[in-house]
């Protein structure tokens, strides 16, 4: 999946640069670096970097096998990946502006989908946040209204929206 519009996996180096990312597109969902280090550790495969033309970070995209129909809290440990889980989650894509406009986006979330597939994910989901929601619907997802997630999803704010997207197997 490395070079496919500039994206690469994300190397335990790149963590100062995603957090600044970070901080810059998400200041309203702070998490801490160790956060994003377990994910890396955890999922490797998973995470991945956008570099620009002049090896810069523009973005990042972190994600992980999850199951359906949970969210992980903000800013936590995940401590583990359960075993066996046919969905795989998208805890966080986010791109500074020079990293937009170009889809990007859009093919690391294609790459994503097609790895899960081939390693047997049935679906993936996430949090959409940041008005996204039109964004994750042209990439295929659609929203799930399930009142037991009500109370994570406020965490996050009153327009986040929890989404999903079926995978061909």
């Amino acid at each position: 999946m490395s070079d496919e519009m500039g994206w690469r996996r994300m190397a335990p180096a790149d963590l100062a640069a995603v957090m600044a990312i970070a901080v810059v597109v998400h200041p309203d969902y702070p998490e801490d670096e160790a956060v994003f280090a377990e994910r890396l550790r955890l999922a490797p495969e998973g995470c991945h970097v956008l570099a620009g033309e002049d090896g810069a970070l523009q973005g990042y995209l972190v994600s992980h096998p999850w199951p359906a129909g949970a969210i992980p809290a903000l800013n936590s440990l995940l401590g583990a990946i359960p075993q066996n889980v046919a969905n795989w989650y998208l805890h966080d894509l986010a791109l500074l502006p020079a990293g937009r406009g170009n889809g990007a986006a859009g093919a690391i979330v294609s790459a994503i989908a097609g790895q899960a597939a081939a390693s047997r994910h049935t679906s993936l989901a996430l949090v959409a946040v940041n008005a996204s929601t039109g964004f994750w619907r042209r990439q295929g997802f659609r929203e799930v209204h399930d009142p037991a997630l009500d109370r994570k999803l406020a965490s996050y704010d009153d327009a986040a929206r929890y989404m999903r997207r079926d995978l061909q197997g």
